[in-house]
């Protein structure tokens, strides 16, 4: 049997054509080349395995580089010969790093590369039988850099409770040790000078950045020769780029160190100490020269770290510092510390890897913390929620604080009102920070149902988006003074996300001024907050937030009415998560991306969007996330004229009940479901929803709620007061932004005046909606209020020919394309709001006016205009 390859589609393809070839009666010659470990054995036995013997011919060569160059020679010149129609297949092997094997140029030849995560997390989980744990096998997966001999060697050194998560893992990995070595050869076989300014090279990039290199004037400093970068270069194991040495490999680093005697490696270390200018990377290469715990080394590492402005480089030095600590207390202390720096650089591979080193810590604050925060970024909210409930208790209070804001958010994304409150109840009072009491204390009290209070205290954090102009100091980098004062977030249905929890005091305050900003009504002040947030992040960090500041303008930017903005943003945020492994935020996200969808009317978009976030929100309990995705896929069913299918869709979320919706958003979805319902006849609901939405809307800031209330109320009066009704709510809609609903409320204007036979008065509320929808770029709401425009007996400028149906009139051209789309006559009814027997009536017409005699032959003739059957509905 073949063994199992993983990440090899291509390779396996390559392999099995050869092996066809020759099963065929012909001939054929693939050259395979990789490093050491990354399968070029395993193919090798895979094309024996499915060539199975027999007649035809497989001749595999692995390692043809090991052979003497007159043997290759040879054989170069044999294969040449050999390569026309005969029933011999040649699979030869050689390494990637060999410069004296050109004999094989112009044959047929094959790269082999790293495997990609998915494939190495698959033969992880092949290896371990599915048990690693998820971080510790995150951990291997990012050790291997795509290597599987090496990822085999690592899983195969951790004992079972290491796997697992049961104990502690080793501050350093063992396993690989042989694959480092072959890897090394090619060292070997340079001159000394170049042999020792790669030794240089590799000790200098530990106290470097993943992949930045290493600085060669530091080298020079530490008595690196330069007559050795020439052959190192030429041998392809190091390039020069803008005064920095890079590896060609990521493994070759760590190869060319683990070669070197420990002796060697600590004087080299050493010698880069003395030479380093800074002490940060002084004291890192002094902890690499170590051989055993250090107290005072290690307690100058984490102080030194302290004042380190790059995430990523205080978690390094942080996680050295722990690995010298000996008094088990301090070393989680700094594990912790380190695992919260990564978390903030973006890594959250790295942080729950350095959790990991610490094992099980009932009683340790900063571990709970951390854990908590990676998991409201990705995992379950409610998890989440109790660890940082738990680290609440254990920590200080100044620490506590974030703890408990990031328990609010868990709960807010759970859409559970009572615990948001009560973990801002927990909080102690911030008297440091007027902005944030204010912030606390005002959102418990709109929670609690004191409007009036809570409004007037979270206007308070508005008061730094106004006039930011002079500049501060913050953390050695100048921020805009206005920033740092600010609070806030602006978040999906108006609160919640802060990341204060994350210790990044100026976004994180300037989050909270957008979330204060929703809550009052006030989306420009929330969309301008969002846009300071996303600057001050991208000029200064942390890395962890760019996905919640692109989430919160974006979801600010829907609520004022800019939805091309919103998605604009929500995409960059959507491969930000990706990229940071924020799945949580990407779920929001995929909620903003179907809402923007469902106005611009790409239906198929939203469904995605919507599927992907209710995938993503049922697992992890993301209650506010699942009810957005609803809302915008009820808008699009609106959009499309299946008032039924919407109204059947928002009922459960508007209504009590254990299905009910976010407790910030489902209010805002009530004149969606209004309006279908009234469609469909379930008027004593929509009354229901009315009447709740009527309290809300007193209690509320936000002014587009009374022009909704007003276009609900039409909706539901009586016939001889709802001209008046609509007059009163289009009055709303024009002392406020947002053309979306103002389009809406005439299109049901419009059509409610046509269907009592009022066309031309219908043609103005239809001329004003479809202006409204093309200017905010609704392209399926445009099109509704076009077919009402033609339904109305005025001919819309750009509109195609009818085709087969120009004989018709308006309202018979718009049965015809339902029915031929495979509606039924009482379906056809309800999307055009008229009775059933008016339907049967017209249908009939069509029938005589066309010639057909049956719903197939209409589908037909519709079919046959190329397209111009597609329907638009009112």
């Amino acid at each position: 049997m073949p063994p199992e390859l993983f990440g090899r589609r291509e390779e396996i393809a390559a392999v099995e054509s050869l092996v066809g070839r020759v099963r065929a009666g012909h001939g054929g010659v693939l050259v395979l080349t990789a490093p050491p470990g990354l399968g070029r054995t395993a193919l090798v036995e895979y094309a024996r395995g499915i060539h199975g013997g027999g007649g035809q011919r497989l001749v595999c060569l692995d390692d043809v580089h090991r052979w003497d160059p007159a043997a290759r020679t040879t054989l170069a010149a044999d294969l040449r010969r050999t390569s026309g129609p005969a029933p011999v297949a040649v699979l030869l092997t050689l390494a990637e790093h060999r410069t004296d094997t050109h004999e094989f140029a112009g044959l047929p030849t094959l790269r082999l590369g790293p495997l990609d995560d998915g494939a190495a997390t698959a033969l992880l989980d092949r290896l371990t039988r599915g048990t690693a744990d998820p971080a510790v096998g995150a951990w291997l997966v990012r050790e291997a850099v795509g290597n599987p001999r090496l990822l085999t060697a690592l899983a195969a050194a951790l004992t079972l409770d290491q796997l697992t998560g049961r104990a502690p893992l080793p501050d350093t990995l063992p396993g690989g040790e042989d694959l480092l070595t072959d890897l090394a050869l090619r060292v070997d076989e340079l001159p000394c000078p170049a042999r020792a300014l790669l030794l240089l090279t590799a000790a200098a990039g530990e106290h470097e950045p993943d992949g930045a290199g290493a600085d060669l004037s530091l080298i020079l400093r530490a008595g690196g020769d330069p007559a050795g970068l020439a052959p190192a270069e030429a041998a392809g194991i190091v390039v020069k780029a803008g005064g920095r040495l890079h590896f060609t490999q990521a493994l070759l680093r760590r190869a060319v160190l683990q070669r070197a005697a420990p002796a060697l490696r600590r004087s080299t270390h050493l010698r880069l100490a003395h030479a380093c200018r800074d002490r940060l990377p002084r004291l890192v290469q002094l902890a690499c020269a170590a051989d055993d715990h250090d107290a005072r080394l290690a307690a100058a590492l984490a102080t030194a770290a302290a004042t380190h402005p790059p995430h990523a480089g205080r978690s390094a030095a942080l996680a050295r510092a722990a690995a010298l600590t000996a008094d088990p207390e301090a070393r989680t202390d700094r594990l912790a510390e380190a695992a919260e720096a990564a978390r903030l650089a973006g890594d959250p591979v790295r942080a729950r890897a350095l959790l990991a080193r610490v094992g099980a810590v009932p009683a340790h604050g900063g571990v709970h913390r951390v854990r908590g925060l990676l998991a409201l970024a990705d995992g379950p909210a409610d998890d989440a929620r109790e660890s940082l409930l738990t680290a609440a208790a254990l920590l200080p209070p100044a620490r506590a604080r974030r703890a408990l804001i990031g328990a609010a958010e868990a709960a807010w994304a759970m859409g559970d009102a009572a615990a948001y409150r009560e973990a801002m109840t927990r909080l102690p009072t911030c008297d440091d920070d007027p902005l944030l009491e204010a912030y606390r204390t005002g959102m418990c009290a709109v929670l609690a149902g004191h409007t009036t209070e809570g409004h007037a205290l979270l206007r308070r954090c508005l008061d730094g988006l106004r006039g930011a102009g002079q500049v501060e100091e913050a953390g050695g980098t100048n921020v805009p003074g206005g920033l740092r004062r600010a609070g806030a977030a602006a978040t999906l249905g108006g609160a919640g996300r802060t990341e204060e929890a994350s210790g990044a005091g100026v976004p994180g305050g300037l989050l909270r001024a957008g979330v204060a900003a929703l809550v009052v009504g006030e989306v420009e002040a929330a969309c301008a907050a969002g846009v300071r947030a996303l600057a001050v992040v991208r000029a200064y960090g942390p890395e962890v937030l760019l996905p919640r500041a692109l989430e919160h303008l974006a979801y600010a930017e829907l609520r004022a009415g800019r939805h091309t903005g919103a998605r604009a943003h929500a995409l960059e945020g959507l491969r930000a998560a990706r990229r940071i492994g924020q799945s949580n935020v990407a779920v929001s996200l995929h909620a903003v991306l179907a809402l923007a969808a469902s106005v611009e009317g790409d239906a198929d978009a939203c469904a995605s969007h919507a599927a992907a976030a209710a995938a993503g929100a049922g697992p992890h309990g993301l209650t506010q996330a699942a009810t957005l995705a609803v809302w915008a896929v009820a808008r699009t069913e609106l959009a499309a004229g299946r008032p039924a299918d919407a109204a059947a869709r928002l009922a459960p979320l508007i209504a009590p009940g254990p299905r009910r919706g976010h407790f910030a958003v489902r209010m805002l979805a009530v004149p969606c479901f209004v309006e279908a319902a009234v469609q469909v006849g379930r008027a004593a609901e929509a009354r229901r929803a009315t009447a709740e939405f009527t309290r809300w809307a007193d209690a509320t800031a936000d002014r587009l709620a009374s022009a909704q209330l007003a276009r609900c109320r039409a909706l539901l009066s009586p016939p001889q007061l709802t001209a008046a009704a609509y007059e009163s709510a289009v009055a709303h809609h024009d002392r406020l932004p947002g053309e979306f609903e103002r389009g809406r409320t005439q299109l049901l204007y419009g059509q409610w005046l046509r269907r009592r036979r009022r066309t031309r008065e219908a043609r103005g509320p239809l001329r004003d909606a479809l202006v409204s929808f093309e200017r905010c770029g609704a392209r399926a709401w445009a099109d509704r209020s076009r077919a009402e425009l033609r339904a109305a007996g005025e001919a819309v400028a750009g509109e195609p020919s009818p085709g087969p149906l120009a004989t018709l009139t308006p309202q018979q051209q718009r049965i015809a394309r339902h029915v031929a789309e495979g509606a039924t006559n009482r379906e056809v009814a309800v999307r055009l709001s008229v009775s059933h027997r008016t339907v049967d009536h017209h249908l009939r017409n069509v029938f005589a006016a066309l010639g057909v005699r049956s719903r197939v032959e209409l589908s037909r003739l519709l079919a046959g205009e190329g397209g111009s059957g597609v329907v638009t509905v009112g």
